[in-house]
């Protein structure tokens, strides 16, 4: 099932495990590759980063991408594309925050909110503790952490510095612009 129009969307990359003979950039350029069967017509890619694990010291350093896309897809249809390349990637689903071969975010659906402005909040306002236990059981957008994290703003800021957060207000470089911890963190393009 589509939509009658196509949507922007944004998908934050990243990848700290190697598989089989693909290292982290070759798996996530792959996987770039792979989506473009699925309906889905990627408008801009990122510069690859290499960013330390997070939280600090839970695995090897990730290597970061984010890509722009368009399509009729339903924000559903294009998580489940995303969780069934990642499965075509070895991606294991144990422990949060894990060590992985690939993990695709889907970040924003245009400028909806899914699935509603209250749900959002609590994803969004749940603490760091709870958030490490704590998965939602469907797909809240925009990603409720994509504002605090460098690995995902840094190569948004490459591909859509003007996206504006639909519930925050904030463009792309306004959100980077307000990360405290940049310094403290191991950000370089590739």
């Amino acid at each position: 099932m589509t939509s009658d129009s196509s949507t922007t969307c944004l998908i934050g990359l990243g990848s700290n495990l190697e598989w089989g003979s693909l290292n982290p950039v070759d798996i996530i350029t792959s996987s770039i590759q792979c989506l473009k069967d699925y309906s889905i017509s990627v408008k801009k890619i990122s510069r690859f980063f290499r960013t330390a694990a997070f939280p600090v010291g839970s695995g090897p350093d990730y290597v970061n991408a984010a890509i722009m896309i368009r399509t009729k897809l339903f924000p559903q249809e294009i998580l489940a594309i995303l969780h069934e390349v990642e499965q075509q990637n070895a991606r294991l689903r144990e422990t949060r925050w894990a060590a992985r071969t690939l993990d695709l975010d889907l970040l924003s659906y245009g400028t909806s909110i899914i699935p509603n402005s209250e749900e959002f909040k609590y994803w969004f306002d749940l603490p760091l503790h709870r958030q490490m236990k704590e998965t939602p059981d469907k797909l809240i957008l925009p990603h409720p952490r994509l504002h605090q994290r460098l690995f995902v703003l840094g190569p948004l800021m490459d591909i859509a510095l003007d996206w504006v957060h639909p519930v925050l207000g904030l463009s792309v470089a306004e959100l980077y612009a307000q990360l405290s911890d940049k310094a403290q963190y191991e950000f370089n393009p590739l």
